[in-house]
């Protein structure tokens, strides 16, 4: 059976594999030959046999090769703190960014077993310092929502929403979280506007935002930590199904509105999600959104609009949901999230993402024209004033745009219109076909009975 995984492995434990049986094995030739490279290797590197580890590598084995964790032979030699072991895998060509199942890398390993010596000797060969960027000297000052990595078991652990969260277990829950890379954590500028989010988003609750559980800041590498949505999110709903009903999509639009109205109307500090996309809205067992994802988000202070630092390219977001002054590389406010909206509420009654057509180099330009997505839906489907609030909301000046309050109120309006004429429908079809019983029972006697059951099956249809 597996043992429990913890983050990393305790020094003895250093992979999946399990060491005493190989070194039962080892005493046996014939057994000992019938062992994959790859474990041999690993075993050497546990045993810091330096010797047995130059006579593998000169048979020609990948170096880089890994086990059922994805640890290669330079995670295990980093774990355990065996410097000319470490030195001789980098001699024979041993990656540096090689990744395990939670995201660690063997300089991450070494810096978080503090054998500092190993780290020297990889940032030798290439790597770049990594430390982590928020430890505090002081316990008293690690922050409330700290989690220790060694209660994050990723065992079974898969990729969820885009390939960004990994699901693991914490505290008996299925939680999703996200390891921050190490260029994000060379960033000290990054490092200080993601200190100051963390305190943000721990105080934020609403049942349309995605609950922030804690943060890994202690260690490397960090992670962040969330509420698991087992539903998966809208942008898969919309593949599988295509288009949705109206109603279906007011009562999800609605639930992106109110939760974007919650962020936008937060005191003191409003925060813009930037990056508002199908992929970054998550359902929940009670059939409900929530937005997620604030990997791109911004926080109003002081003014009401935001400077741009540098020019977002698609690379990080799909243009297709961005407005046109954040591709202008202009400055902008909360309505960039307003003109995304506009989208999303349109794809769901289209089924199609916008400008499905053109490839996302020509969206940009699409937009630069004053282009918007067409409207192919049949004109029933947008009643009630829906196709109206969706072009306000892509209006080209942002003060045209209305606010999420006002969507809320406008979405609210239609909801009811929608809900009563489906009732008044419901209504016709069943005075309908009350009469045609009425009908049928007074003319029992002129009415056969095949030729009753097939008048009646008639009438009802």
């Amino acid at each position: 059976m597996e043992e429990k995984a913890s983050g990393r492995f305790s020094p003895e434990k250093q992979s999946s594999l399990v060491l005493e049986h190989i070194a039962e094995a080892s005493t046996k030739p014939e057994t000992w030959e019938r062992i994959g490279p790859t474990f041999r290797l690993m075993f050497l590197v546990n045993e810091g046999d330096l010797q047995g580890i130059q006579e593998l590598l000169d048979t020609g084995i990948d170096v880089n090769s890994t086990d059922i964790d994805d640890r290669t032979a330079l995670h295990v030699a980093a774990c355990q703190g065996r410097v000319e072991i470490v030195e001789l895998l980098l001699e024979h060509g041993a990656r540096l960014d090689m990744q395990d199942r939670w995201g660690s890398t063997p300089l991450a390993d070494a810096h978080h077993y503090k054998h500092y010596d190993v780290c020297k000797i990889m940032e030798k060969y290439g790597a770049k310092p990594l430390m982590a960027p928020m430890l505090v000297h002081d316990i008293a000052e690690v922050p409330e929502y700290e989690i220790d990595p060694q209660e994050l078991d990723f065992t079974g652990s898969e990729k969820i929403t885009k390939g960004t969260f990994r699901l693991a277990l914490w505290r008996g829950i299925n939680v999703a979280v996200k390891t921050l890379d190490e260029d994000f954590m060379a960033d000290k500028e990054k490092v200080m506007a993601f200190h100051d989010e963390l305190s943000l988003l721990q105080k934020l609750r609403h049942p349309n935002v995605v609950q922030f559980l804690g943060a890994v800041t202690q260690t490397s590498p960090m992670m962040i930590v969330t509420e698991y949505l087992p539903k998966g999110d809208l942008w898969a709903l919309l593949r599988r199904q295509g288009a949705l009903k109206p109603s279906v999509a007011v009562k999800y639009a609605l639930d992106i509105a109110r939760g974007m109205n919650y962020l936008h109307e937060r005191k003191p500090e409003a925060i813009i999600h930037r990056d508002l996309e199908p992929s970054n809205i998550l359902r929940d067992d009670s059939g409900h959104l929530k937005v997620a994802d604030f990997g791109l988000s911004k926080i109003l202070k002081v003014t009401n609009s935001v400077k741009p630092e540098e020019t977002l390219t698609c690379q990080e977001t799909s243009c297709r949901y961005v407005a046109p002054e954040v591709l202008r590389n202009e400055e902008y406010d909360s309505k960039v999230d307003v003109f995304s909206f506009a989208l999303i509420l349109q794809e769901m009654i289209e089924g199609f993402a916008p400008f499905s057509a053109k490839r996302e180099d020509e969206i940009a330009k699409a937009y630069a024209c004053k282009e918007r997505p067409p409207f192919r839906a049949p004109a029933k489907l947008y009643a009630h004033g829906l196709k109206e609030l969706i072009e306000k909301c892509w209006a080209e000046s942002p003060a045209e745009r209305p606010t999420f309050r006002h969507i809320v109120a406008s979405l609210d309006e239609i909801n009811e219109r929608l809900v009563s004429s489906t009732w008044k429908a419901k209504a016709f079809r069943c005075f309908r076909n009350l009469k045609v019983v009425w009908t049928i029972w007074h003319r029992k006697d002129q009415i056969g009975p095949s030729s009753r059951s097939s008048y009646f099956d008639h009438s009802i249809a």
